[in-house]
C-alpha cells in the first residue's frame, strides 16, 4: 500500500505493505542476545496452588504469562538521557514523536588500541553531508550470530566519544545502532559516548541544553538485503516510566525522494 508522506516541509512516497523489522524478538530461550552479565529472559504461567496460566496445562481457559526481563540487556531497546542521569527521566515521557527520516549506514570498526572502534572520520564519511533526524549504524562483519549473541564480557565495538558528538553537532536525534552499548563494555563508569550524544555534562545536575528528548536504541539488527541509504523510521516504544523500553524500529523505503 503506498502513501504519500508530509514530513518536514518534504513530501514523498513510502510503500506499508512493506515494513523492515529491525527490532530482534525476546525470547525465553538460549537463543536470546545478552549483555552485561545477566541470565536469559524469564517468560512462565502464573500459579496460583494448583491453578496453572496455561490452557496447555489443563487448568487454564487462557494463557496468562509473566514476564522478567532487563530492556537494556535482553534485546532492542530504546533509551533515554534517564539511563545516566541521577534525576528519573522516562523514554515514555522524552519520546513523544515517532516516525524520522533516517540514514542506514554500514561500518567496519577500526581496531585502536586493542578495541574496535567507529570513528568520528568514518562515519562522516559514510553521511557525505547528509544530516538526518535518525542514524542506523549497521557493523560490519554483519551476520546472524547478532540475533543471539553473549555480549557479557566480549568488549565489543563501540563507539568513540568524538563520533558521538559529531552527531550531537549536526542535529542527529536518534542513534540506532546493532551492538549493546554505544560505550566500551568496561570503561570505568565514563560513558563518554552517551554523554556527548546526550549533551549531558553533569550527571548529577542536568545542564539546561542537555539533549532531553533524543534517543539511542541498541541491540537492533539489520539483515544484508536492506541497502544503505535513506528510509522512513518508525521508532515504536512500549508505554514504560522507566528510562529505557524494549522497542521495535521498523523501516519503510523511500519511493520517490532522494535525501
Amino acid at each position: 500500500m503506498q502513501t504519500t508522506i508530509q514530513h518536514q516541509n518534504q513530501t514523498f512516497k513510502v510503500d506499508l505493505s512493506q515494513p523492515i523489522d529491525i527490532s530482534i524478538p525476546l525470547t525465553n530461550t538460549d537463543k536470546n542476545p545478552i549483555a552485561w552479565y545477566i541470565d536469559k529472559p524469564v517468560i512462565e504461567p502464573v500459579r496460583f496452588g494448583d491453578w496453572i496460566g496455561k490452557v496447555s496445562e489443563g487448568s487454564s481457559s487462557t494463557n496468562f504469562n509473566n514476564i522478567f526481563f532487563n530492556p537494556h540487556g535482553h534485546g532492542t531497546h530504546t533509551e533515554c538521557l534517564g539511563h545516566i542521569t541521577r534525576d528519573f527521566y522516562s523514554i515514555n515521557q522524552a519520546l513523544k514523536q515517532f516516525f524520522f527520516v533516517a540514514e542506514l549506514v554500514s561500518i567496519a570498526p577500526e581496531w585502536q588500541s586493542e578495541d574496535w572502534v567507529i570513528t568520528k572520520n568514518q562515519i562522516e564519511k559514510a553521511l557525505a553531508g547528509k544530516t538526518p533526524e535518525a542514524i542506523i549504524i549497521r557493523t560490519l562483519p554483519n551476520d546472524d550470530h547478532k540475533l543471539s549473541q553473549n555480549y557479557s564480557n566480549t568488549n565489543p565495538p563501540y563507539l568513540e566519544d568524538v563520533a558521538a558528538k559529531f552527531l550531537h553537532d549536526i542535529g542527529v536525534e536518534h542513534l540506532l545502532i546493532d551492538l549493546p552499548s554505544v560505550d566500551k563494555e568496561h570503561d570505568d563508569g565514563k560513558l563518554a559516548a552517551h554523554k556527548a550524544f546526550w549533551n549531558v555534562k553533569d550527571v548529577n545536575e542536568l545542564n539546561e541544553d542537555a539533549r532531553i528528548h533524543a534517543t539511542i536504541t541498541e541491540m537492533v539488527f539489520i539483515p544484508d538485503e536492506v541497502a544503505d541509504g535513506s528510509y522512513l523510521l518508525n521508532l515504536q516504544i512500549a508505554s514504560f516510566e522507566n528510562d529505557a523500553s524494549p522497542s521495535k524500529p521498523v523501516l519503510f523505503s523511500i519511493l520517490n525522494s532522494k535525501f
